[in-house]
């Protein structure tokens, strides 16, 4: 018995020994057990090790634009360019931020040109007035590189985290995501007023978001060379897009509380609004159209002057006396406005006729 055990113990070093030959290449079938534990061990540890983008949120395109128009708001830009920073690391896209400083008199434009020494994807545009949002938003869609763009404001209430979301839903196939503030931290005042305004601006245009003055928006980039953005037509861009054929949606969106500065935005730009929202839906619906404009309109006063008139030609007849009748002139004045706006009508199809082109047709594509 003594022999057998000393035989079993000796039988252990003469594996190990195999072991060895089996890990230095040796085809031996004694060692083929140890070789796949041995492989097996390899391919484990090599799952701890996962690929560069396998953590992060894939999109279809290859270049992102972040625009990010400014005024005055020199404490919030590196919170700013952190966060975006941060944010985007969780996406497998290439980026770039262009900051347009529309007039800065703070040390805006100097926060700024140190970002974009120290890192090239940060480039900035700097107007020597201050021009508006809308001339921001223009200058920025022309110079942007990417086949997506963002837009956001620099005031730190727009969530840069918000950026991949937007992307997910141009992924799916549409043309334009803006975001809702569903839950707004704004003023009282601030907070109604834009309420009954995208209220007012729905039930005109017929387009059903909730919140066409987010600053937070993404877009194809065919979206933004169509587009034409100037005065203060930057609230109205959903607008424009939805009557140019382009898909438009909307996602609930993250915003914040103002940090730094005061709100740029009076109560004036509610009055400017409606004023706006007049253009654009004339700019966008009877542009070609004048005279269904213009000529609907004078129509309905030639027409509404005649029943005036001949009402009061009755009242003639019968003798009554028409001196002291303000109805009569009325019924003049309604008759001259009449022609004068169909006369309008009549010279803008003209003109709509001489200066048609192909380059104001939107084209989707073709072969």
């Amino acid at each position: 018995m003594a022999t057998q055990d000393q035989q079993q113990n000796t039988s252990k070093p003469v594996k190990t020994g195999e072991l060895k030959k089996s890990l230095s290449g040796d085809n031996n079938k004694k060692s083929g057990g140890y070789r796949h534990t041995y492989n097996k061990r390899r391919r484990y540890y090599g799952k701890q090790h996962p690929g560069k983008f396998s953590n992060k949120v894939k999109t279809s395109f290859k270049k992102l634009s972040i625009i990010v128009p400014l005024y005055n708001e020199e404490e919030s830009i590196r919170p700013l360019v952190n966060e975006i920073k941060r944010a985007l690391g969780n996406v497998a896209i290439d980026y770039e931020v262009l900051f347009i400083d529309d007039g800065s008199n703070d040390d805006s434009l100097k926060q700024i040109k140190e970002i974009s020494r120290t890192d090239k994807r940060f480039r900035f545009i700097s107007f020597r007035k201050n021009y508006g949002k809308s001339a921001a938003l223009h200058i920025g869609f022309k110079n942007a590189k990417g086949n997506a763009i963002v837009t956001m404001d620099a005031d730190l209430q727009d969530d840069p985290r918000e950026i991949s979301n937007l992307l997910k839903k141009l992924d799916e196939g549409y043309d334009l995501c803006s975001g809702w503030k569903k839950k707004r931290r704004d003023p009282f005042i601030k907070k109604y007023s834009s309420r009954f305004f995208n209220f007012i601006t729905r039930m005109i245009s017929g387009i059903k978001i909730h919140d066409f003055n987010c600053g937070l928006k993404a877009y194809r980039k065919e979206v933004v060379e169509d587009l034409k953005v100037y005065g203060e037509m930057h609230r109205y861009i959903p607008v424009l897009a939805k009557w140019q054929g382009f898909k438009i949606t909307e996602i609930p969106v993250q915003h914040h509380q103002r940090r730094y500065g005061k709100t740029k935005y009076g109560i004036s730009r509610f009055f400017k609004g409606f004023v706006d929202l007049i253009t654009v839906t004339y700019a966008t619906r009877y542009i070609k159209r004048p005279m269904h404009f213009f000529g609907f309109f004078g129509a309905l006063a030639f027409i509404v002057g005649v029943v005036v008139l001949g009402y009061l030609t009755v009242l003639w007849i019968q003798g009554q006396p028409l001196s002291n009748r303000p109805m009569l002139f009325l019924g003049m004045l309604l008759i001259i406005v009449g022609v004068q706006l169909f006369s309008v009508g009549l010279l803008g199809e003209m003109l709509v006729h001489n200066s048609m082109d192909e380059k104001e047709y939107v084209i989707k594509e073709k072969s």
